[in-house]
């Protein structure tokens, strides 16, 4: 029997979420995608040195301001690291827009436009990448006109239905609830464990991906932020999972038999009306954990894009 890893695969595009391309060589996803913190994590890796250095050189040819130079030096390192994993996936890579930009439409589309160029300028087509946005209401607006555009977007940070729901109508090209995020929160809300079946993120994504399909909805589905094989194998079937290198190593080592828990239906519903803003931003304040989780979710990257800023401070002043 094979195993488990390559079983799901039979039932789910599987995406590597690392930006370590040894990981991406061994275990071979579709597609990849970064964030922030997996960006900075990568920039340790000895042999991104050469890209890093290339990074902080073309950031000095762009501008003699520092600050200018830092924010250049950022976009273009997050690209380099894409361009290289594109080296190894036969699909799409995902590249996030400065979670400091979360509430400002106009500043992330600008923004997507610039690493889309920073792309074709290194001959990547924009079809092979992913522009990744935090799921608020600016930031889905931002990806409304982006793919309005041709530029396709990945929403992520997204907790709650009110999220998923409008995202959808914006005509999103994917979006990635934050599995294992919510469980964290429902642990320790209501300090118990929970089992596969009964974990709210699962549950979740689930209720998501049946509302996609019922409705006749595009938008792929694509589970993240996991915290053990039981929920990524209670999802077997969604569109998309995308799965970091420890759990990508555990399920080539495991070989339980992998089910398929979630097939598409025939759409049958319509929505008749769109969310407003305000019935946008009810029904989310409503879900105390994804206002929790997402505001939390805001910060912490931008806490990375922080430390990554600073490391690449000192190099250019270097």
């Amino acid at each position: 029997m094979t195993n488990s890893l390559e079983q799901l695969k039979q039932h789910t595009t599987v995406v590597a979420d690392t930006g370590d391309i040894e990981s991406i060589k061994r275990y071979q996803p579709e597609d990849a995608t970064t964030n922030p913190s997996l960006i900075l994590k990568a920039s340790e890796i000895p042999q991104y040195a050469n890209l890093i250095e290339d990074t902080v050189n073309w950031a000095k040819s762009q501008s003699e301001n520092l600050e200018q130079q830092i924010e250049d030096a950022a976009d273009k390192l997050a690209v380099n690291i894409g361009v290289e994993i594109l080296k190894y996936v036969p699909g799409r890579m995902s590249t996030e827009v400065d979670a400091r930009l979360s509430f400002d439409k106009k500043a992330s589309i600008a923004k997507a436009h610039k690493l889309i160029k920073l792309y074709q300028d290194a001959g990547i087509d924009k079809s092979r990448i992913l522009i990744k946005l935090a799921s608020t209401w600016e930031g889905i607006a931002a990806a409304k006109e982006l793919e309005q555009e041709g530029i396709n977007c990945n929403l992520t940070l997204l907790f709650s239905f009110a999220q998923a729901r409008a995202c959808a109508e914006a005509n999103v090209f994917l979006i990635s609830p934050f599995v294992g995020r919510i469980l964290d929160w429902y642990k320790k809300a209501h300090q118990k464990d929970y089992t596969a079946q009964e974990d709210p993120g699962v549950q979740s994504v689930t209720e998501i991906y049946q509302y996609y399909k019922e409705h006749g909805y595009n938008t792929i589905v694509m589970g993240a932020s996991f915290r053990n094989t039981g929920e990524i194998l209670e999802l077997a079937g969604c569109d998309r999972l995308t799965i970091g290198p420890s759990l990508l190593e555990e399920l080539t080592n495991s070989d339980v038999k992998v089910e398929r828990k979630l097939s598409p239906v025939a759409a049958s519903k319509k929505e008749t009306s769109q969310l407003s803003e305000a019935e946008f931003r009810w029904q989310f304040n409503q879900d105390a954990m994804a206002v929790e989780k997402l505001a939390e979710g805001i910060r912490n990257f931008a806490i990375d894009q922080d430390k990554l800023e600073v490391m690449l401070k000192s190099k250019l002043q270097a």
